[in-house]
């Protein structure tokens, strides 16, 4: 368990469970590229879908960077098609983590 002491009003706290020990197999990235007028449409689509665990707008060829678990492969099509009508998608599965999350340094070096 980990507490984010970082701001006084904040006081989140956050559990870090490894997702295969909840049953969740797969872990992918999808990066969209939404049509035109569906560039907001996407963080709704992105919210209803709790597989989705991350989800960034960023600059480049895509608009937008989530990362999801499944717990099958086959779960991943009916999850890719709430996103079609709004964009073209991109997906890769992870199939290692060599540089897992971490915190950031806090204090500076040097």
């Amino acid at each position: 368990m980990h507490r984010d002491t970082g701001d006084d009003q904040d006081d989140s706290r956050r559990a870090e469970v490894d997702p295969r020990a909840l049953g969740y197999a797969v872990c992918a990235i999808v990066r969209v590229s939404p049509w035109n007028r569906d560039l907001r449409a996407i963080p709704e689509v992105a919210r209803a879908t709790p597989e989705i665990t991350e989800c960034y707008r960023i600059t480049g060829e895509d608009c937008y960077f989530m990362k999801l678990y499944l717990r099958s492969i086959d779960d991943l099509e009916p999850i890719l098609d709430t996103f079609t009508p709004h964009g073209r998608t991109t997906t890769s599965i992870v199939h290692s983590a060599p540089v897992p999350p971490r915190q950031l340094p806090l204090g500076e070096e040097g």
